[in-house]
């Protein structure tokens, strides 16, 4: 029986999604690092530290080291999303409605703790929330599933009374390699993208969202 509910953040409770490349073209630039869009591909669903760890490898700058860079692409991101971001609609709906039926709620992303941490309490959504996890306390990020069930065993629960509400593909399968059931809201431009066929139910909005959803899956 489900009991518990992990949320992701970035594109699924805050439209932050399109500011993170944003915000590593600017520091890129500034650092002379010749990182384009087409090359996001190389680095997709590794974590900020792992893609600046790549850049340095693969086009090696001077001055800063890829830590640095990684920390100035979240300071300016946290500031943007703060500017420009905000909660995506049916979320503060969806997560009310759980916590008003006793559901355990959790938040598993593979943002750093500090940059979910200062953005959940920016838009208010802390309350909501009965832990709030990162990829940084595991060893691998998404689309392996140890975010996920580090997320679970932090609330007490086992992975088939678990589901996964997620955006996007890797974040699906990492919450299917968890052995949990996982539906998918994904953007309007990926909302066809056949790889979602492998999650239990696909949404176009939270707004959708309701326990019956839960129930049929």
């Amino acid at each position: 029986m489900i009991n518990t509910v992990l949320y992701d953040m970035d594109g699924l409770l805050l439209d932050t999604e399109p500011l993170w490349g944003v915000s590593m073209l600017k520091v890129a630039a500034k650092h002379k690092i010749p990182i384009t869009k087409e090359r996001f591909k190389d680095t997709t669903g590794l974590r900020i530290y792992e893609v600046t760890d790549y850049w340095a490898i693969h086009y090696p700058w001077e001055g800063r080291s890829a830590r640095e860079v990684a920390d100035e692409i979240l300071d300016d991101i946290i500031a943007s999303s703060k500017q420009n971001a905000g909660v995506l609609r049916g979320v503060e709906r969806s997560l009310k409605l759980l916590k008003k039926h006793n559901y355990k709620v959790g938040l598993a992303s593979s943002s750093p703790k500090h940059m979910i941490d200062t953005l959940v309490d920016h838009f208010k959504l802390t309350k909501y929330f009965d832990i709030i996890t990162s990829a940084d306390a595991v060893d691998l990020g998404k689309p392996h599933p140890a975010v996920f069930l580090h997320c679970a065993a932090e609330l007490g629960s086992k992975p088939n009374e678990c589901v996964v509400l997620e955006d996007s593909v890797n974040g699906m399968i990492a919450g299917k390699a968890a052995r949990m059931k996982v539906i998918v809201v994904p953007d309007e431009l990926h909302f066809d993208d056949p790889r979602f066929s492998l999650a239990d139910r696909k949404l176009r909005s939270l707004e959708d969202f309701d326990l019956d959803v839960i129930h049929e899956i």
